[in-house]
């Protein structure tokens, strides 16, 4: 009976995969690509100097360029799928020096673009709402860890009427292991719907399934954390982490790689309160990360327990975001909840 649970659920696995494997394969190829532009503005536009003065010319280079790099790769196989993307063009249009180094990062991934393709591929991420199906990226998510030279992400994801169907992930500086800094750097996350979650080198030369873990005592578990805290309340943070028994210091990291060590078990929490009741997280920032999470055994909600619902730009309906493995859930959500009736 068990061997034929396994099978009927291998062979459930293997229709998502094959459902979405040229939306799978064309993410996966757009993300390295971005994320190899990406790696070359680090090493070639990013200095000392630039990093001393808070320069941020450098990521503003690598998101036009990534924006243009995956708008142009989905345009290619899917030009009937709108692009909802954080660039647009009105400040590039004006500065001749900035897109030209664009245009030259762009051209080593994608021969033959010329200034206007590149323009118009950017342009066509400035989609409002998606329609029943859309694609949404993120070109370089975690800019202040970019300009670091420490963690960010690429994102890519496909939608469905509000729904994640495939999710992709490029951490160029997140480690193999991250307790064995000798296993290297550069990983690529991927999940479609169904079809659980898997991580790879950014080449997908070598590939594994991942899961989240299996803690059930939140006392045990660790949180991941925005090392910035520009839209989420740490010290909202600290104190339902002190309330849940958690004493093991939080994992912090920049972008959706807090998504991404989740889903491979690092990590069994990843929170992120709002700062007020007003802000409200743009879809960019989380529809792969989720996917993949959710894919690879855990749960995502926002901080209601309401489930996550992407469609326009902003998720309007929802407010903050929680990710667990899925086991300590339901105690995460209890005490964000006693913790908003303390303040009242």
């Amino acid at each position: 009976m068990r061997k034929d649970i396994k099978h009927i659920v291998s062979i459930k696995k293997s229709y998502s995969f094959m459902a979405y494997e040229k939306e799978l394969n064309v993410a996966l190829n757009a993300v390295r690509k971005a994320a190899a532009l990406c790696t070359s503005v680090q090493f070639r536009l990013l200095t000392a100097d630039t990093m001393l003065k808070k320069d941020r010319s450098p990521v503003t280079i690598a998101d036009y360029g990534s924006q243009a790099v995956m708008s142009a790769l989905l345009a290619k196989s899917f030009s009937a799928d709108p692009l909802i993307g954080e660039e647009d063009i009105d400040e590039l249009e004006k500065n001749d020096d900035m897109r030209a180094k664009v245009l030259e990062l762009v051209q080593e991934q994608i021969e033959g673009m010329d200034d206007h393709s590149m323009l118009a591929m950017i342009a066509r991420g400035n989609a409002e709402s998606g329609g029943s199906r859309c694609w949404t990226c993120d070109p370089v998510d975690g800019t202040k860890g970019f300009i670091r030279r420490q963690q960010y992400a690429v994102a890519l994801a496909l939608l469905e009427d509000g729904e994640v169907k495939v999710g992709v992930l490029g951490c160029p500086n997140l480690p193999a292991k991250n307790d064995d800094p000798a296993a290297g750097t550069g990983c690529l996350f991927y999940a479609t719907k169904g079809g659980g979650a898997f991580m790879s080198d950014l080449r997908g030369s070598t590939s594994r399934q991942i899961h989240v873990d299996d803690l059930r005592d939140p006392s045990r578990t660790r949180f991941a954390e925005s090392v910035e805290s520009a839209h989420a309340a740490i010290s909202v943070h600290r104190d339902i982490s002190t309330t849940l028994g958690i004493t093991t210091a939080p994992l912090q990291i920049d972008g959706q790689g807090k998504y991404a060590v989740l889903a491979r078990g690092d990590v069994s929490i990843y929170l992120r309160y709002p700062k007020d009741d007003i802000y409200r997280e743009k879809i960019w920032d989380h529809a792969a990360g989720a996917i993949i999470v959710e894919e690879a055994g855990g749960l995502v909600t926002d901080i209601d327990g309401a489930a996550l619902n992407f469609s326009g730009r902003r998720m309007a309906q929802n407010r903050g975001i929680v990710a667990t493995n899925g086991l300590v859930h339901t105690k995460v959500i209890n005490v964000i909840a006693q913790h908003r009736e303390r303040l009242g």
